[in-house]
This record gives structure tokens, sequence and C-alpha cells, in this order.
């Protein structure tokens, strides 16, 4: 499994723990000039569970993101898909 595809499916894991409908988590991935964004799409009544109360779930799925990017050496960001 290549870095890509290992943080992509670290965020989707998470996110499947996180809502009511795990089989409508998806995770993309794609080159923003230095950086890998992975972009996180869930059930749209069910984007409040991974962007949490002030936004505190989706810091920590960031922060998340971006630790397991520097770990394997790459700049990763994280976009939650409207």
């Amino acid at each position: 499994m290549d870095d890509r595809s290992a943080i992509s499916e670290m965020v989707a894991r998470i996110a499947r723990a996180l809502v009511d409908s795990p089989d409508q988590v998806g995770v993309a991935d794609r080159e923003d000039r230095d950086r890998v964004v992975f972009e996180l799409t869930v059930a749209e009544d069910e984007r409040g569970q991974v962007i949490g109360r002030g936004g505190r779930v989706a810091h920590a799925l960031r922060a998340v993101t971006q630790a397991a990017g520097r770990a394997r050496g790459v700049r990763a960001t994280l976009d939650i898909i409207d």
C-alpha cells in the first residue's frame, strides 16, 4: 500500500466510525501544487458528525491527516466536501 492510499484508508476508517451510514463515506485524493488534498465525503445529513460542535472533530481529523502525511514525507490536508 502506498503512502497516499494508507492515509486515505486511515481517514475513511475514522470517518466510518463517526457516522451512522459508513457505506456512504468516500475519500479521494488529488495533487494541489506541493501537497496532497484528501477530500472526505459523507451523507449530507451526517456531515455534522464529522465536523463536530464548533468544528472540533474536523480540526482533529485535519490534524491527524497532516501528522500521517508528515510521518510519510507528504504534505497532506483534508477537505470535507459539501
